[in-house]
Formats: C-alpha cells, sequence, structure tokens
C-alpha cells in the first residue's frame, strides 16, 4: 500500500495566513514601542506640539508681513520671520523699561506691606459676626506661615524654573524653525496619504489653521482690553498695586475662567487690605466686565473665529490643564478648535 506523499511546502493560503499573523504581530509591537516612546518623551512632545501650534498660529503675521510692497520690494520668509521677532523684541523692551520697573516696585511694596497689613485685616474681620467660631487668629496664622512657606518655595525651586526657562527658550526657537520650514514637513506629512485623501486633508487642516490664528488675534485683543480696563479703574479707585494687578489682569487673561478667577480673588484681596468698599468696587467691577465680554466681546471677536461651545471649552480646559498644567490651559483651545475641525469634517454624519 503507497503512503500518501506531504507537500513538502505550504500552500499560498497558508503562506498569506502566515504573513497575515507575522504582520499582526510587528504591527502591534510597533504600537506598543511608540506609545512608550511617547511616553518617554512626553516632555519633549509637549514642547515641539506648543511650538508647532504657535508657528502655525502667527504664521498669518508672517503672510501678512511678506505682503507688504516697500517700492516694488517684498520681504521673503526669513526677512518676515525676523521683522516679526524684532517687533516682539521692541514689544519686550519697552515693556522691561518703561512698564517692569512700576510692577518691580509694587510687588516688592507688597512683599514687604503684606505681613504688617495681615493684623490689620484680622482686626477688621473679627468685628464680623461669628468671626470667633471661623476662628480668624489662627487663619492669619496660617496666612503669615504661608507667606514666608511660600518664599523659602520660590527660593528652593530656583533650578525648577530655570529648567522651564530653558524649555521656553527650546520651543521658541523650535518656533522659528517650524515658521522657516514647517511647510516642507507639511508637504511630507500629507505625502503620505492618497491624493484624494491628501486633498480632503490638506483642506480640513487649512480650516482649522484658519480658525486658531483667529483664535491668537481674538484672545490678544480681549487680554489687551482686560488690562486696559482693569489698570483703569483700580487707579480710579485707588487701590495699591493697581500697575502690577492690571498687567497681570490683562496676562492672565490668556487661561480661560481660571486666570481670570486667580488675578480678581488677588486683586480684591489686596483692595481689602484697605478697606471694604475698594474690594467691593473691585468685585463690581470685575463682575460688570465679565457681562459685558460674554455678552459683548467675546461674541464679536471669538465666536465667528472659533465657534466653540461653552461646555467644549470647559471639557478642553480640564483635559489640557489635567495633561500639562499651565501649557495645557493655554493650547487647550485652539487644540479644541483643531479637533472640532477635524471630527466635523470626518466623524459627523451629514444628511444632504
Amino acid at each position: 500500500m503507497a503512503l500518501a506523499t506531504l507537500p513538502s511546502h505550504p500552500s499560498p493560503s497558508q503562506e498569506q495566513a502566515r504573513s497575515s499573523v507575522r504582520g499582526h504581530i510587528l504591527f502591534a509591537a510597533c504600537v506598543f514601542l511608540s506609545l512608550a516612546l511617547a511616553w518617554k518623551l512626553s516632555k519633549e512632545i509637549e514642547i515641539i506640539y506648543v511650538s508647532a501650534l504657535f508657528a502655525v498660529v502667527l504664521m498669518p503675521i508672517v503672510f501678512s508681513i511678506m505682503n507688504l510692497n516697500i517700492r516694488g520690494w517684498h520681504p521673503s520668509r526669513p526677512i518676515a520671520i525676523i521683522l516679526l521677532i524684532a517687533g516682539v523684541v521692541l514689544a519686550l523692551t519697552i515693556f522691561f523699561t518703561v512698564g517692569l520697573p512700576p510692577v518691580l516696585h509694587d510687588l516688592r511694596q507688597f512683599s514687604e506691606d503684606l505681613p504688617h497689613r495681615i493684623p490689620e485685616v484680622v482686626a477688621k474681620l473679627k468685628k464680623l459676626p461669628l468671626a470667633d467660631k471661623i476662628g480668624i487668629d489662627s487663619l492669619a496664622a496660617r496666612a503669615e506661615g504661608a507667606v514666608s512657606a511660600t518664599a523659602g518655595y520660590l527660593f528652593t525651586s530656583l533650578p525648577l524654573w530655570l529648567s522651564h526657562v530653558f524649555d521656553i527658550l527650546t520651543a521658541a526657537f523650535l518656533c522659528i524653525y517650524f515658521m522657516l520650514e514647517g511647510e516642507y514637513a507639511y508637504k511630507f506629512f500629507l505625502s503620505l496619504f492618497r491624493p484624494d485623501q491628501r486633498r480632503r486633508l490638506d483642506a480640513t487642516l487649512q480650516k482649522a489653521e484658519v480658525k486658531m490664528s483667529k483664535w491668537l488675534l481674538g484672545q490678544g485683543l480681549l487680554m489687551l482690553i482686560l488690562g486696559i480696563c482693569s489698570t483703569t479703574v483700580f487707579g480710579i479707585l485707588h487701590v495699591r498695586y493697581f500697575f502690577l494687578l492690571g498687567v497681570l489682569m490683562g496676562l492672565f487673561n490668556i487661561i480661560p475662567i481660571a486666570g481670570g478667577v486667580i488675578t480678581i480673588v488677588l486683586a480684591a484681596g489686596v483692595a481689602a487690605l484697605d478697606s471694604w468698599p475698594k474690594m467691593f468696587g473691585v468685585l463690581i467691577f470685575y463682575a460688570i466686565y465679565v457681562n459685558v465680554e460674554n455678552a459683548f466681546l467675546t461674541p464679536r471677536i471669538m465666536k465667528s473665529s472659533v465657534d466653540l461651545m461653552g461646555l467644549t471649552v470647559l471639557i478642553a480646559l480640564l483635559i489640557g490643564t489635567a495633561l500639562a498644567g499651565i501649557v495645557g490651559a493655554l493650547v487647550a483651545v485652539p487644540t479644541a478648535a483643531l479637533i472640532t475641525v477635524i471630527v466635523s469634517e470626518y466623524a459627523i454624519q451629514r444628511d444632504y
């Protein structure tokens, strides 16, 4: 009886199945390796992302400079970036030479006066009803301890702040390189997709770029308006360190919701060192400004450009702050605008 001969080589279907299994294993290994690498380089990826994001929102300014017609000469992209940097450096120089000395003077005077003003505030609080049950004396002792602890923390954390300064400088240089060479990286990224998908993705990202650029312009205008209004009102109310508080109000407005809450609590606390009417005046001003901003300024400045629901902004801020702290809060809204445009194009099913 003849024995059946076994095939010496696997069939094409078996070879294809084995190749598919190997491909899936290799893909899974690459995914896990990429996730591990991203976790290891999370800080560097954060710096790269923030740099690329600000390069995107600053490019319209660069293009506007490039479109200038100076006796038939148009600045090239490197010249336009140099002019943009020169403008930023000039603005910082003016601020440090004209605006910073009053801020430093107010900050130094505030740090010197605060320990002496706490007993006066405690004496005023003791006149309030139920002050004894609250434990005003213990709260004052804790406040004085918190001031000294904060000063010690700032001194001991100086190396950490220096590392943050280095990260900011790194992000600034990367932003410049993204503005110079980001177009080539963008074209390479699009080349990874098929032509039909490439055109659709390019149109979607261009739409997101317009939204994010308008967000930066609108946010800068809102910061300027709040800074000018708060400085003027605090000066009229004769609030101590009004210039410092006004500058902080404008700068911290770039952090939606949380920035305003932090600065108004600080301003109201400083005004309370002098009198309760000043504190109530500061709170009334901020309440009026918030209503004017939400009802009039934001709809006209931001709504037409970013067009995000309030719930979307809050969720973006929550996630961004949890992931990257203040930096995450800064880029939360433009990132939400980017994600919203992509989801609207690729995920939402419309009835045509």
